[in-house]
């Protein structure tokens, strides 16, 4: 009984889907219960069930089975990854093997031969069988396996043989190996990849959710160091004969209809060269103000910001806090066939719709400044400055605003209040200072607690800080940790903002070159100011991040 017909007879799917998924599989080739879960008609693990049922086979739970070395040995790679069946415990009549594919009944047979043992079969989710492979077998092991054998591309004899190098990196195996990699940090949601040489090793990297964790290659992929690094080279339009100098360039990746934009950046080291790739998700841009986590209070008052005529706009924070999402989103909800936007950025990280897009380019001398000096003669409505970072930049930004438009940009400062000592600090005058800033946005991003495994518990009086108050309960969530965290506890991220709010008081402190702490201090007071505390302590109360992770971020 085929897959379909089992499904059908259980009233797990009915004529009409079966008839979609059978044309989507011909369409398409993959496997028909692939079809049916992929177009939503049916759970991966009501199919796991009904097989289970059907054959009579055990369901095991891969994330919890410990497998020793010699039980994983029983089975060579090659077969491992080309069947995705997975050896995981041996007894002295029997190898118990895990799939998720009991159909392809000649695949058994050759296994039984190879270990001259009989086969026991055991039903295991798919997603779990790769995760197993990753974990015991490595990413892309099955393609390090086939270079190992081939006898892998050698490094080329002397620095001038350029066509050997791309040779190798042109080779199939070399072009997959990098393809898995890739294609492996999009599907675990990293952010960054790091491909970092040392003496004897190439450890590779994922930075998921803002922490770097080792990506799980096998210790074979360091004698391939210099075909990847060719790869990406050439992916990357870049000089692959240039070893001595810093290099950086962008790939463009598809993959399951949506658009990726790798900035790749390679750097000379001392045992060879280190790549950092940014990966941004173009669909990221989409996501609305009302999705990044704002509290309902600064998500009015900010809209309320960005809906005037004229002024600056600041977003600060640190490197990788999401400033330019926020930026992006802030844009999304204002521009309209009604008015001009132009940005100059630095680099274009998302293309927006509707929103005339500058690349910053300082080898023709076209930085912030020079961009915006020139866009000012396009007649725009709203400007979107990547970053104020000199004098120059920031004099031309509050010339801007001064004259009838609406400038957003963004600050490295630790808090909003900060925000006005720094333009001080670059020498802007505190009349223009005063005049001309309307708002200023401070934001972090903290982990988000893992829905799958999260689970309230009292919060010990010893762990908190005097500046917390919990719940009424008293109590806070955590992640125990599971299959769909990695371990970790946390999936994904939300931002936690502190929102400044420039009233008359505030613009009279500045005037007087007052501290950042005097100007947070009189607009907490007055209720201009929502601080980024509140905001990160609010979150832990409803349980949507950790304490722990809080206090990371935010200063108890």
């Amino acid at each position: 009984m085929g897959i379909g017909t089992l499904l059908l007879d259980r009233g797990l799917i009915s004529d009409r889907q079966l008839a979609e998924a059978i044309a989507e599989q011909q369409r398409t080739g993959e496997r028909l219960d692939h079809a049916l879960v992929r177009l939503g008609f049916v759970r991966p693990q009501d199919v796991l069930e009904a097989i289970g049922q059907q054959f009579g086979m055990p369901i095991v739970d891969l994330a919890s089975v410990d497998v020793d070395d010699a039980t994983l040995k029983m089975l060579p790679p090659k077969l491992v990854f080309k069947q995705r069946c997975v050896p995981i415990r041996r007894t002295e009549s029997a190898l118990q093997v895990a799939t998720c594919d009991p159909f392809e009944l000649s695949a058994f047979d050759e296994l039984k031969l190879l270990t001259g043992l009989p086969i026991e079969l055991v039903l295991a989710e798919e997603r779990d069988i790769s995760k197993f492979i990753r974990t015991h077998y490595g990413v892309a092991g099955d393609t390090l396996e086939a270079l190992a054998a081939e006898g892998g591309p050698e490094a080329a004899a002397t620095e001038e043989i350029r066509s050997a190098e791309v040779d190798e990196a042109q080779e199939a195996s070399v072009i997959r190996l990098v393809n898995d990699l890739l294609l492996e940090a999009i599907k675990e949601r990293a952010t960054d990849i790091h491909i970092e040489p040392y003496e004897d090793t190439l450890e590779i990297r994922y930075r998921i959710d803002g922490v770097l964790a080792d990506a799980g290659v096998p210790p074979t992929v360091n004698r391939f160091r210099n075909a990847i690094v060719s790869r990406l080279k050439i992916m990357a339009n870049l000089n692959i004969a240039e070893k001595r100098k810093p290099q950086d360039g962008r790939i463009t990746l598809r993959n399951k209809g949506k658009e990726y934009d790798l900035r790749v950046s390679v750097i000379p080291m001392l045992s060879g060269e280190g790549v950092v790739l940014r990966i941004l998700n173009k669909s990221a841009v989409m996501m609305g103000l009302e999705e990044l986590g704002m509290p309902g209070e600064v998500e009015s008052r900010w809209g309320g910001l960005i809906g005037r005529p004229h002024g600056i706009l600041l977003v600060t924070g640190p490197t990788g806090s999401g400033k330019s999402t926020t930026l992006y989103a802030s844009l999304r909800r204002i521009v309209s066939g009604a008015v001009k936007a132009i940005t100059v950025e630095d680099p274009v990280e998302y293309h927006v719709p509707g929103v005339n897009q500058i690349q910053v380019s300082h080898q023709v001398g076209l930085d912030f400044a020079a961009g915006l000096r020139a866009i000012l003669r396009h007649d725009p409505d709203i400007i979107m400055i990547g970053e104020i970072r000199d004098l120059e930049t920031a004099e031309a930004a509050v010339q801007a605003s001064l004259t009838g438009h609406l400038v957003f940009s963004t600050l490295h400062t630790n808090d909003a209040a900060g925000a006005m000592t720094r333009l001080l600090d670059m020498g802007v005058e505190p009349y223009l200072v005063s005049s001309s800033v309307e708002g200023v946005l401070a934001q972090r991003l903290v982990r988000r607690v893992c829905e799958a495994c999260g689970q309230w518990r009292p919060c010990e009086p010893t762990e908190r800080p005097p500046s917390f108050e919990p719940g009424p309960e008293n109590s806070i969530r955590e992640g125990a940790g599971c299959r769909e965290c990695r371990q970790t506890g946390f999936r994904g991220r939300l931002g936690v903002y502190e929102l400044l709010t420039m009233a008359e008081p505030l613009r009279e402190l500045v005037m007087r070159r007052s501290s950042s702490a005097a100007i947070a201090a009189a607009a907490t007071a007055s209720g201009d100011l929502l601080p980024l505390r509140d905001d990160a302590f609010g979150k832990v109360r409803r349980g949507a991040t950790s304490l722990t992770e809080a206090l990371r971020v935010v200063p108890a």
